[in-house]
């Protein structure tokens, strides 16, 4: 990989919010993750990427998601559990036409009844589409 196609990518990964030194939890790892996105994601916080198993506190969280891995709402509410206050749920869902394919209309649905809404969409890599899903204010 060139230095501007890093670049490029860690500019993608830098889309998410997030900085040097924050903690960041994965769930739904599989195989068909994007692994430069995640090797760019884990360059750019400086360390490696949490695992389900762990239980620290976290900054933010990266679900990946696909159409057949359960109930999109079971598994916005347990990324919800290390995430700090503050902390932000980004949710890659394969891109259209992708196998695994989950459409925008499943998360508007999902996410409020995880307590959670969507503020924004970033492409992050060329097969996984991400929104972003922060908790709702409580009044």
């Amino acid at each position: 990989m060139s230095e501007a196609e890093a670049a490029t990518d860690q500019n993608l990964a830098g889309k998410l919010g997030f900085k040097n030194g924050d903690l960041i939890q994965e769930l739904g790892y599989d195989e068909d993750v994007d692994f430069d996105f995640r090797a760019n994601l884990e360059a750019l916080i400086g360390s490696e990427l949490l695992t389900e198993e762990d239980q620290e506190v976290v900054d933010g969280v990266i679900l990946w998601w696909r159409n057949d891995d359960g109930d999109l709402i079971d598994a916005l509410v347990d990324s919800l559990t290390t995430l700090d206050d503050g902390g932000v749920v980004w949710l890659l869902t394969p891109k259209s036409g992708r196998e695994g394919y989950v459409a925008p209309n499943d998360i508007q649905e999902a996410a409020p009844t995880a307590g959670l809404h969507s503020t924004t969409s970033a492409g992050v890599c060329d097969d996984w589409a991400a929104a972003r899903l922060v908790a709702r204010r409580k009044s």
